[in-house]
């Protein structure tokens, strides 16, 4: 089995964690921003010294290819994202970009060809923390999203995204989609399975179904002195106790049912004036379809009945939806069988998380692999994996991404 050069790969993720490096030793590289171009150009520029053509489409992913002996066949892909949270980690995506470009260079050192091409692609805007929904250029390559939509989504601040890959030099002329013999991506596992069980690879068989909801309680602002309190109708009150129900659900679902609010805001808020208008999200997933959808239900029974306790009015709407997704079989062995002939101890899992690859698995045949990260912590500028598990990863990913693509033996070319 082959190995790869840690070392190299430890170096090229501690010099890419300098591109938008924040104060606690985290990143942010928010999509389509300078840090993230400027994380692309250095990503771009190590490509090109490996001999990798560059080609970037319309909503700005980025994609890297070595030839194969079949110039026809299709390719198989690596990839992840460079973009960051705002106080994100150095590994989180990062690492699957970077750990493909080691195979590319470690087939290099080998002199090794492979009879179908590679490919590492760099996926626009995975986090969703500049523009929403996540994911968006995975999705618009799949053919999940409509490109034209995709363009038209804005920032927090008005810049949509097609001005923003304009400004970048990002808004590319590759063809979206297009075939795909197979794709795989090593991530983090951004959670404490694998630390807490002492595990050095994950082999992920699928991800998790995810529903993002918006909330909009709306009650009546007053005046915060001269308002009975039987009388009133707060907004954030109600907020309050639908938001102790939001909780409950995870209860009543547990172990695999989990519930989180992550936004939360007042409209027009003054200090003594009885909030009118309050407005949250809400975060739903489970690993099965039907259950998700029961919580889904579920939740907004508890909404309404808070609402109807308090005499306010209630409305839940979908802003995202992604389906619980397994991934292929065969690809999911390949991952299997590298893990196995390393040596490495392992357990099956699966991702909690969004992910690129959960998009691509519903286009082409796909798996994915993931390392632990220190105390399950991601999201977070102390975000931090072992070198050793690094390493482990990407020798799990060339040998399965080899298996997959085919060695030519000397004498075939």
């Amino acid at each position: 089995m082959l190995k790869s050069n840690g070392e190299r790969l430890w170096a090229s993720l501690m010099a890419m964690a300098e591109v938008g490096a924040t104060a606690r030793g985290g990143s942010c590289r928010l999509a389509l921003s300078e840090d993230d171009k400027a994380g692309r150009q250095l990503f771009a520029g190590w490509c090109r010294e490996a001999g990798l053509s560059l080609s970037v489409d319309a909503i700005g992913n980025l994609f890297a290819r070595r030839p194969g002996l079949d110039p026809q066949a299709a390719p198989v892909m690596m990839g992840s994202h460079l973009d960051t949270q705002p106080e994100g980690g150095r590994f989180d995506g990062v690492y699957g970009v970077l750990a493909g470009l080691e195979v590319m260079r470690r087939l290099n050192d080998l002199g090794i060809q492979t009879r179908k091409p590679l490919e590492i692609a760099v996926w626009t805007n995975e986090e969703g923390a500049r523009f929403t929904p996540a994911m968006f250029g995975s999705a618009v390559f799949t053919g999940g999203l409509d490109l034209q939509q995709a363009l038209a989504i804005h920032d927090a601040d008005g810049i949509s995204v097609a001005e923003a890959l304009a400004s970048t030099g990002y808004a590319g002329e590759r063809p979206l989609g297009g075939p795909v013999d197979a794709y795989f991506e090593a991530h983090i596992e951004q959670g404490p399975i694998l630390e807490d069980n002492a595990k050095s690879i994950g082999v992920v068989t699928g991800g998790q179904a995810i529903r993002w909801l918006d909330v909009t309680v709306q009650g009546m602002a007053a005046h915060a002195g001269t308002t009975p309190m039987a009388l009133r109708k707060d907004a954030l009150y109600g907020a309050a106790r639908m938001i102790q129900a939001v909780e409950q659900l995870a209860v009543d679902f547990a172990p695999e049912g989990l519930t989180t609010v992550g936004e939360l805001s007042i409209a027009k808020a003054s200090r003594n004036t009885i909030p009118g208008v309050v407005r949250f999200t809400v975060d739903l997933r489970h690993h099965r379809d039907e259950v998700i959808e029961a919580m889904e239900r579920g939740l907004g029974e508890l909404l309404q009945a808070v609402a109807a306790q308090r005499g306010l009015q209630v409305s839940v709407t979908r802003h995202w939806v992604s389906p619980a997704t397994p991934f292929d079989a065969e690809c999911v062995a390949t991952v299997q069988r590298a893990v196995d002939a390393l040596g490495h101890t392992q357990q099956r899992i699966v991702s909690g998380a969004g992910h690129d690859a959960i998009l691509l698995a519903r286009y082409c045949p796909t798996a994915m692999i993931f390392i632990p990260c220190v105390g399950g912590l991601s999201h977070n500028e102390a975000e931090d994996v072992l070198p050793d598990d690094a390493r482990n990863g990407a020798d799990v990913l060339l040998n399965a991404v080899l298996a997959r693509a085919g060695r030519v033996e000397p004498g075939e070319a």
